[in-house]
């Protein structure tokens, strides 16, 4: 735990030193996040912040990890590579947002594709080549091999919580402080399994998320990007498999949860009534920032139920 520790202190300060050298270029270069058209008014003050800070993440994670933990285990190359390939996947997006006025990015229907074929990739790495496919049950002293029905489930998972991350990530701070204490939940989790490597990684992307968040509470100096999120969420849900404990990410990514249901009901109940809506406006964060909630008070007490149900994930593992 100590060496854990000790990863994630030295990630948190080698992310808090690019910081500003990484904002200062992006403004020198125009990186400048464009406002979708169809978001709440009140972000139109944040037009032209520079994106893709996910960058000041990825550098510090893949430092650590390339010095240190892959000289004791080479299987964190999984969670490694998922997260590069995802940050690269998401860098493209970003790059192509930039570039368009309405800020949509790379369109889903070439999206999605890459990221499923990523995903299964992982998900055959975690069950061929380290032998994952065990299921834990939260709360129970059991498991569970579901056999081959664990590659598309893992699948499911990790281009699921890249995507819901994603989602979530639309206020100053939610994405980075949410993301963080789902990693906390997670390296302890590995620690008590005495997964010592994992649990390094899993601090490591902690650290770098603090010092990202340094430059990202309200008012944020710079975003993450889809090159942050969509990698911080799919290294998640891979760092969840091999745990094992990968029912629990409904509880400890609750969150991510909640964010991605009020999407996928939005448009259900949108079609459904031909045009009525469920929410004020989705993800539900900007639901309740129309209802009047300030962007920093929705913030924070994210982070407060982030914590408190990452407490409960981390005890139903136990």
């Amino acid at each position: 735990m100590a060496l854990a520790l000790l990863w994630g202190v030295a990630s948190f300060l080698v992310a808090l030193l690019i910081g500003s050298p990484l904002i200062r270029v992006l403004r020198e270069h125009h990186l400048g996040k464009n406002i979708r058209q169809d978001g709440p008014a009140s972000h139109l003050v944040k037009l032209g912040t520079p994106t893709m800070g996910g960058l000041m993440i990825l550098a510090p994670v893949v430092l650590f990890t390339m010095l240190g933990n892959l000289a004791g285990r080479l299987s964190m190359l999984l969670p490694l590579g998922v997260m590069l390939a995802f940050a690269v996947l998401g860098l493209y997006d970003d790059w192509t947002g930039l570039h368009d006025r309405t800020g949509v990015g790379m369109m889903a229907r070439l999206k999605f594709p890459w990221q499923v074929f990523i995903g299964v990739l992982a998900a055959v790495g975690l069950r061929v080549y380290l032998g994952v496919g065990v299921t834990a049950i939260p709360g129970l002293d059991r498991t569970v091999d579901i056999g081959w029905l664990y590659v598309p489930v893992a699948t499911f998972l990790i281009v699921g919580c890249a995507n819901a991350v994603n989602l979530t990530d639309g206020l100053d701070g939610l994405a980075g402080g949410t993301g963080a204490i789902a990693y906390l939940a997670y390296g302890v989790i590995a620690y008590l399994q005495e997964q010592t490597f994992l649990a390094v990684f899993c601090f490591t992307v902690v650290g770098a998320l603090l010092g990202f968040l340094w430059y990202n509470v309200h008012p944020a100096q710079v975003f993450m990007g889809d090159v942050g999120a969509l990698s911080i969420g799919a290294a998640l849900a891979t760092v969840a498999l091999m745990t094992g404990q990968w029912l629990l990410l409904v509880v400890v990514g609750a969150v991510f949860v909640v964010e991605t249901l009020s999407v996928a009901l939005q448009v259900s109940y949108f079609k459904a009534t031909h045009g009525l809506r469920l929410f004020r406006m989705a993800p539900f964060h900007h639901h309740l920032e129309l209802s009047g909630w300030e962007e920093v008070q929705i913030t924070q007490r994210f982070w407060v139920i982030a914590l408190v149900l990452a407490m409960a994930g981390v005890a139903l593992a136990l």
